[in-house]
Order: C-alpha cells, then sequence, then structure tokens
C-alpha cells in the first residue's frame, strides 16, 4: 500500500508540473485579401466623426484602416482558446492559448498566417515591476484638504482654487479665458482602470452632461473600468475635473473615452499591443487627442525588455501604434516616464513616437522634476518634446479626497486638455502643426536639452501661432504626400551639405538609402521613384547630415 501511495503522489507531482499555464500570443496574418470591408464603405468601420476628421485635413481611407479579415479570425479562433482582441494596424489578433504546445503548431501552418508571437509570461510569481509601476504617483501623492481659493473667479473665469498654478504655467488660463475648454473635441484617456469616476464628485459636470462618451476594457473584457484601478480617475480629473474653487481641469468642457488597456498589477508586451487596440479604438470613435500616462521599458521577464537604444521613435509595438494614429489625424500627448532617479533613467515607449508629444515634469515654478525620465536631443529628433508640471500636481483621488500628486502621468494629462482647447481655437491643424505651434511656444525653443526638451509651453502664444499660421517645417518638405510610386523632396535655399536620405518602415526596417549632395543657392530637388512595390501605409523618411536630424511622415496610397 505503501510503494503505491508513493507511486500514486509521484505521478501527481509530474502531471502538476507538466501542466502548461495559459499564454497570450499575438498572430499576425499576411494581408487583408477577401475581406468584406472596402475603403469605399467605410462607415462600415468607422464613426462619422472619424470620417470627417479625415476629410478635414485631407488624410485617405487606406487597407490600413480595414478590419482584419473575419475569415481568418475565424479559422484561428477554432483552435486557440480564446480571440481577446483584434488589431487592424498591425494586421492580426491577440489570442489565450491553455496548450501552447498542441495548438501553436496548427496556428502557425494557416497559409494565412505570417507570424505568432509570445506577448506573456503568466506563472506564479509576483510582478515585481506590476506593482511598482504606479509607485511614484502613489508615494508622493497626499492630501490636499480643503483649500481657499487662490484666484479670484467669476462669472467669465473660473475659480480655480490649488489647481491655478499647474494651468497657469502653461498659460492655459489665457485659452480658457477666450471660451476655449474644449468644447466639441474628444478626448480619448487610455490607462490602468478609472475607480469611482462614476460616483466622485470631481466628475459630477461630465456626467450630468454626458461628456463621458463611453468606456471600453481591453485587459478584461468583461469587466467594469470604474471598478479597475485608480490611476486613470486621477489623470482625467487634470482635464475633466470641476469642483470650483478647489479643482478645474485644462479640458473641462471636452467629451471624453475611457478606455482600459494597462494591467495594473504585471508588465507584460501585451499591455503594448492593447495599447494600439485602444488606440484603433480612439481613431474609429473620432477621437482628437488621445493621452496617454504610460510606459514601456521592461517586463516581468527580460526577454521582453526594451533598451534606451530602442527609444527611436519608430520600433516598439506601442511607439509604432502612436505614429499610426497621429497619421489618422489624431494628436497625442504621452508622459516620459518617471524614471530620472532609477537605473533606466531614459523615457519609455510610446513617448519616444515621432508623431507623438513626449511630455517632461517639472515644478509650479518650472524646474525640472528629478524624477521625471531623462530623453534625447538629436537634430530634429527632441525627446521629451515639453514640460508640464507635474510635481505636487492637484488631483482628484478615487475616494473623493483632492490630493497633490506627482508623476509625468498628470503633467501630459495637464498637457493634452490644452491641446484639445487649441484645437478648438484652430480645428484644422494637423497633428504635426498642433505640435510646432506648441513647441516654438516653448521657453527652450532655441536650445532644447534632454531632460525638458523645448521647454515649458505658452499656450497664449501657440494660439497666436496657429492662428495666424507661423508654422511648418523649416528645412525640408515633401509632395505629394499621399504618395502612390514617387515624391519629391523640396530643400530650403539655406541647407547645403552631403545628406543621408533614409526611407524608413513603420516597424524599423531601412526600406531605401542614398547619399545626396545638396548645394548652395536654392532650387534643390530631389526625387525618389520607383515605390509603387512599397504597401500602402505609414513611412518615415529620415534626412541626415552630421549630428543634424529631421523625420518627415509619409503615407503610400494605392495606385
Amino acid at each position: 500500500m505503501k510503494t503505491i501511495l508513493t507511486t500514486a503522489l509521484f505521478l501527481l507531482v509530474i502531471v502538476g508540473f507538466s501542466k502548461q499555464v495559459p499564454q497570450k500570443y499575438f498572430v499576425a496574418f499576411t494581408d487583408k485579401n477577401g475581406t468584406p470591408y472596402t475603403i469605399t464603405d467605410p462607415q462600415a468601420f468607422l464613426t462619422q466623426r472619424a470620417i470627417d476628421r479625415r476629410t478635414a485635413l485631407g488624410i485617405p481611407i487606406i487597407e490600413e484602416d480595414l478590419p482584419v479579415n473575419p475569415a481568418y479570425v475565424n479559422a484561428v479562433a477554432a483552435l486557440a482558446t480564446q480571440v481577446i482582441t483584434r488589431c487592424k494596424w498591425f494586421n492580426g489578433i491577440t489570442i489565450l492559448v491553455n496548450d501552447s504546445s498542441s495548438l501553436l503548431p496548427s496556428i502557425r501552418a494557416l497559409a494565412f498566417v505570417k507570424s505568432v508571437t509570445r506577448v506573456t509570461t503568466y506563472d506564479s510569481t509576483t510582478s515585481s515591476l506590476g506593482v511598482r509601476k504606479f509607485r511614484l504617483e502613489e508615494e508622493l501623492s497626499r492630501s490636499g484638504g480643503n483649500h481657499q481659493s487662490e484666484v479670484p473667479g467669476s462669472i467669465q473665469n473660473y475659480n480655480y482654487g490649488p489647481s491655478h498654478g499647474q494651468i497657469h504655467l502653461l498659460n492655459g488660463d489665457a485659452l480658457h479665458n477666450l471660451g476655449y475648454r474644449g468644447q466639441g473635441k474628444v478626448i480619448a484617456v487610455l490607462d490602468a482602470g478609472f475607480q469611482n469616476v462614476d460616483v466622485t464628485p470631481a466628475f459630477d459636470s461630465l456626467r450630468a452632461n454626458h461628456q463621458i462618451l463611453g468606456t471600453r476594457d481591453f485587459v478584461t473584457p468583461d469587466s467594469n473600468v470604474y471598478h479597475e484601478y485608480y490611476h486613470g480617475g486621477m489623470v482625467l480629473s487634470t482635464m475633466g475635473g470641476n469642483i470650483p474653487g478647489h479643482l478645474i481641469g485644462t479640458a473641462p468642457k471636452a467629451c471624453y473615452w475611457l478606455i482600459r488597456t494597462e494591467d495594473a498589477y504585471t508588465e507584460n508586451i501585451i499591455e503594448e499591443y492593447n495599447w494600439v487596440v485602444g488606440a484603433e479604438m480612439a481613431d474609429s470613435v473620432g477621437a482628437d487627442v488621445i493621452n496617454s500616462s504610460l510606459g514601456y521599458t521592461q517586463f516581468d521577464h527580460g526577454w521582453m525588455n526594451h533598451t534606451c537604444a530602442d527609444m527611436n521613435g519608430y520600433t516598439n509595438p506601442s511607439t509604432r501604434g502612436a505614429n499610426i494614429a497621429a497619421s489618422k489625424g489624431i494628436a497625442l500627448s504621452i508622459s516620459a516616464g518617471n524614471e530620472g532617479g532609477s537605473s533606466w533613467t531614459c523615457i519609455s515607449s510610446p513617448s519616444d513616437a515621432l508623431e507623438a508629444l513626449s511630455i517632461g515634469a517639472v515644478d509650479s515654478l518650472g524646474n525640472y522634476a528629478y524624477f521625471s525620465s531623462y530623453g534625447i536631443v538629436n537634430g530634429d529628433f527632441v525627446k521629451p518634446n515639453i514640460a508640464s508640471d507635474g510635481w505636487n500636481a492637484y488631483v482628484a483621488g478615487p475616494d473623493s479626497a483632492l490630493l497633490y500628486g506627482s508623476g509625468t502621468s498628470f503633467a501630459s494629462p495637464i498637457n493634452a486638455g490644452l491641446m484639445a482647447c487649441l484645437l478648438q481655437a484652430k480645428p484644422t491643424l494637423s497633428p504635426q502643426q498642433l505640435y510646432l505651434a506648441i513647441e516654438k511656444s516653448a521657453s527652450h525653443y532655441s536650445h532644447p536639452d534632454t531632460l525638458l526638451g523645448y521647454g515649458i509651453p505658452d499656450y497664449s502664444k501657440a494660439l497666436e501661432f496657429a492662428l495666424v499660421n507661423k508654422i511648418g517645417k523649416v528645412n525640408f518638405s515633401v509632395y505629394p504626400n499621399p504618395f502612390k510610386d514617387s515624391f519629391t523632396i523640396s530643400v530650403e535655399s539655406n541647407i547645403t551639405g552631403n545628406f543621408e536620405i533614409s526611407l524608413v518602415s513603420i516597424t524599423g526596417d531601412i526600406l531605401m538609402k542614398t547619399n545626396r549632395m545638396i548645394g548652395a543657392g536654392g532650387g534643390n530637388a530631389i526625387q525618389l521613384n520607383n515605390l509603387n512595390n512599397l504597401v500602402p501605409g505609414l513611412y518615415i523618411l529620415k534626412i541626415s547630415s552630421g549630428s543634424n536630424t529631421e523625420y518627415l511622415r509619409l503615407v503610400k496610397i494605392e495606385k
């Protein structure tokens, strides 16, 4: 009997150890052939507001916008345990697989499957990175109590109370006083959860006026974002909060979509893929601005990790998604990260995206906040782009208390709300024009650095630049853009030298490289031909000479 019992226990242990832990994978498809969706019928996959935004900015609807082929999805779904999300920009789906050893070979064998990439590592180990990802905001937040108004209000103007400083630092109150408070603009907030936003008094105006347009959870689709992590609610309060005499957000009249893409308790690269799907949703519902107070550097398991060298503007999954979102006409404000005092130090993805504004943190006097991640200055590639108040910013907590909180998590939405107000004043601005107007208004525009980028913006000046059209590329421009099989680079007359010109895909692959000498006297134009073999989508044109580099966004369309 003893021998039999011992054998049974041994077999039980073997079975226990051999049981596989469910994992998630991203399955990329080879094409969108045979899809029932067409670019001539965009109403099937885009709202009218999203279509109108593209029309106003001259942005074409291309194959990249088409949803993934439902037939491909169904074929994989028949083999996988569950389909989690669908990603049209990356043309693939995220799936859950209970037994990867038996199921993955069959999925990889499907003719239309391009690749299968593991995006989680779930095991019994507690996530040390997950529990620390919002550490700074939690440790440096303290009760704000009841404060007397610091700035008297009036019928016309807001009574900001303690929140005045974080808005006035960027001269955002000047926009408010002109009536630009975000009316008619939609901000998508990508975050880890919005606990108690449905009951917190700071958001009673948003609820009463139906300014929260909807919610979505891409981490746990059947969950309620109002029951999840509280970080997103604190972020939202700096934009949409409205407690006269205490807390006024930077865009209190804007409308909001609350989108959960982040699992606060783990750190797996699937969260970057969730981020991209969240940005896709923001595009499809017609958002004008995305705020993301999230960042990706290192993960629970090292094989997923990024390096500081990866923060080059176009490599990591969320960065690629951010660039695509901007190509659809959405302006992005993204926190640079809180790693300035850590071993990592550098900015995180997707704040490194070429087509997004990366936001560093300062205090209420405009001094660099010690925790704000270090960036890079390399010609036209400046990160962070600007800085905003992220040290003792005034926010609303999930228990209805008003708090002082620190982190670039708050610097970014303070800026994002004012971006929406500026777009309200000048709705025809492209994201690139909007960014440039903001950067040109900033305190360090003529001498950007790796801590504050171009410095602290002045939104009153940015409004002036935008209204009188004092914005545009300085050295290079490209036409036509979008292009079909060729385009021409126009060079300003004061530019001379030997330039390296590279065409880079959104995944970071160098597709073409050439060197051209640009002489003095003006009239220089460089034509690049025979590009009809490129698939439609977003591309980056990199033009560099020595330490100076400029990046231009290009869109390839069907011939």
